[in-house]
C-alpha cells in the first residue's frame, strides 16, 4: 500500500496528479529514452550524479569519464596519487570502450536509462502544473539546476497515491505491434520481466508544436518550465533568425511572440500559425533485482567513444593540418562563420534587452 504524503506541498502535488488523470487521460511516449549516470549507495538504492537528459548512451558514458577525471584532480590536490591513477584508468577505459558499468575506487557506477512520457487530453499535451517548481526569473531559467541530480532511485521510497498509480501505468506500457521496429518492441517486452519495478524521476519540460495534425517536441527537456520558455524565446530571437535566414517580417513576428512569452510567462502561444505549448514530461527509470535498467540493445547509440572517434578521424586524414580544403568545405566553413557571427550578435542583443527590462 502506498504511503500518503505528509507535507502540504506533497499533498497538493498528489491532488494535481489525480486531476491530471481526468483532464489528460492518455499517456504517450515522449520522444525516446534519456540516459544519465548513477552510483550505487551502500545504504541501498542508486543516486543520480548527472543530468539524466542525453539522447544517446554514449553521452552518459562521456559524462562518467568527465566525472572520473574531476575526482582524479581532487585526489591529486589531496596528494593521493594512487587514487588519482585509479580514476584516470577508469576514464581512459571509457574513452576506448563501450562500457555501461564500472567499479572504480570501490564505487559502482552505471549508465541508467529513463523512458519519457507525456499525458495527452482533448486539448493537447499536459502543460506545467501549479505545483511544479518554477523559481527562476525570465531569462534565468538556466540557473535552476532541477531535482534530478542527487535524486535517489529507490523503489521502497514512499510516494503519493496518484504517483503510485501513474508508476504502475507506465510500467505496464510496451511498444505496440507495428508502431516500432521489432527489436525495440522485443526489448520493451523483455524489460517487463527483467526490470519489473520503477521510479519516477522529477518531471521535466519541453516545447511542443502542433503541426500536421499532431503534437511533436521541438527541443530537449529542461528542469523547469521557465527554462523551457527561455529556450523557446532564444530560438525565436536568436537561433531561427541566424540559422534559417528569416525575412524581416518573420523576424519581427517571432520577436513579438518571444516578448509575449517573457511578459506573461505563458505556456501556450501561436507562432507562425502553429500552436506551441510548454509541456510536462514524465520520466520513468525501470528497476530490476540488480538495480536500474541500463541501455537496451535496440537503443539508438550512433556515437563512438571519444578516443575511437579521434583515431577514426585521423585515419581518414581529417586531422591533417596540411590537407587541402575543398571548395565545398571552404563554402561550408564560410557559411558557418557567418551564422556564428549573426548568432553572437543576436544573443548579445537579447542579453542587453533582458538586462534593460530587469533594471526598469
Amino acid at each position: 500500500m502506498e504511503a500518503l504524503p505528509d507535507a502540504p506541498a506533497a499533498a497538493l502535488a498528489d491532488v494535481e496528479a489525480w486531476q491530471a488523470r481526468k483532464a489528460y487521460p492518455n499517456v504517450l511516449g515522449g520522444g525516446g529514452p534519456v540516459f544519465g549516470v548513477a552510483e550505487e549507495l551502500e545504504t541501498g538504492g542508486w543516486r543520480i550524479i548527472s543530468s539524466c537528459s542525453t539522447s544517446f548512451p554514449q553521452g552518459a558514458r562521456d559524462t562518467m569519464a568527465m566525472l572520473f577525471r574531476g575526482w582524479a584532480r581532487d585526489a591529486l590536490d589531496a596528494g593521493d596519487t594512487e587514487s588519482q591513477q585509479e580514476w584516470l584508468r577508469g576514464a581512459a577505459r571509457l574513452d576506448w570502450e563501450t562500457v555501461d558499468e564500472l567499479t572504480v575506487h570501490g564505487r559502482r557506477f552505471r549508465v541508467v536509462r529513463g523512458d519519457q512520457f507525456i499525458r495527452m487530453g482533448p486539448t493537447g499535451p499536459e502543460p506545467p502544473r501549479p505545483s511544479d517548481p518554477d523559481p527562476a526569473k525570465v531569462g534565468h531559467g538556466n540557473e535552476y539546476r532541477g531535482r534530478t541530480k542527487g535524486f535517489v532511485i529507490d523503489p521502497y521510497t514512499p510516494t503519493g497515491m496518484s504517483e503510485g498509480i501513474l508508476r504502475m501505468e507506465l510500467l505496464s506500457l510496451v511498444q505496440a505491434r507495428g508502431t516500432a521496429p521489432a527489436a525495440v518492441r522485443k526489448d520493451s517486452l523483455r524489460a517487463l520481466k527483467t526490470h519489473p519495478g520503477g521510479v519516477l524521476l522529477p518531471a521535466e519540460f519541453t516545447a511542443a508544436e502542433f503541426s500536421d495534425g499532431h503534437w511533436a517536441p521541438t527541443q530537449m527537456t529542461n528542469p523547469s518550465p521557465q527554462g523551457a520558455r527561455d529556450t523557446l524565446t532564444t530560438y525565436l530571437r536568436v537561433m531561427a533568425p541566424a540559422m534559417e535566414q528569416l525575412d524581416e517580417e518573420t523576424r519581427a513576428e517571432y520577436a513579438r511572440a518571444a516578448d509575449r512569452i517573457d511578459a506573461e510567462r505563458c505556456d501556450e502561444i501561436v507562432i507562425d500559425g502553429c500552436r506551441t505549448r510548454i509541456v510536462r514530461v514524465e520520466r520513468l527509470v525501470r528497476i530490476g533485482p540488480d538495480g536500474p535498467e541500463g541501455p537496451r540493445p535496440s537503443d539508438h547509440d550512433p556515437e563512438l567513444p571519444t578516443a575511437v572517434q579521434e583515431e577514426q578521424l585521423r585515419a581518414e586524414g581529417l586531422f591533417d593540418e596540411n590537407r587541402a580544403v575543398s571548395e565545398e568545405e571552404a563554402e561550408q566553413q564560410r557559411v558557418a562563420e557567418e551564422q556564428a557571427k549573426e548568432f553572437l550578435r543576436l544573443f548579445e542583443e537579447q542579453r542587453r534587452k533582458r538586462e534593460a527590462a530587469e533594471g526598469s
